[in-house]
């Protein structure tokens, strides 16, 4: 008999409030353009400002590569268990 295996995903969303104005910061005191900061992301100028308004969500997977790119860490943290663990301020 052969065994199989079920799936189980879990979705979690945690909110961070000014995630956004800090990555703009960040982004003004990087020497590059926007347009060449957003190539290095893979995503549109207007998806960028979006972020940056608080106006759409964040995949984690995009904040990581916003945050290779611009070479900062912004703090946000997700436990294994999926509780949120939040943001740090000591940014």
């Amino acid at each position: 008999m052969v065994s199989s295996a079920m799936k189980v995903t879990k979705t979690i969303t945690i909110e961070v409030p000014g995630l956004g104005a800090k990555i703009k910061e960040s982004r003004e005191r990087d020497y590059r353009s926007l347009k060449a900061i957003c190539e290095a992301v893979g995503m549109s100028q207007m998806n960028w400002y979006r972020i940056e308004d608080e106006k759409q969500s964040l995949p984690l997977e995009t904040l990581r590569k916003i945050e290779k790119v611009l070479e900062v860490d912004f703090g946000v943290e997700m436990s294994v268990e999926g509780e949120e663990r939040g943001f740090n301020n000591n940014l």
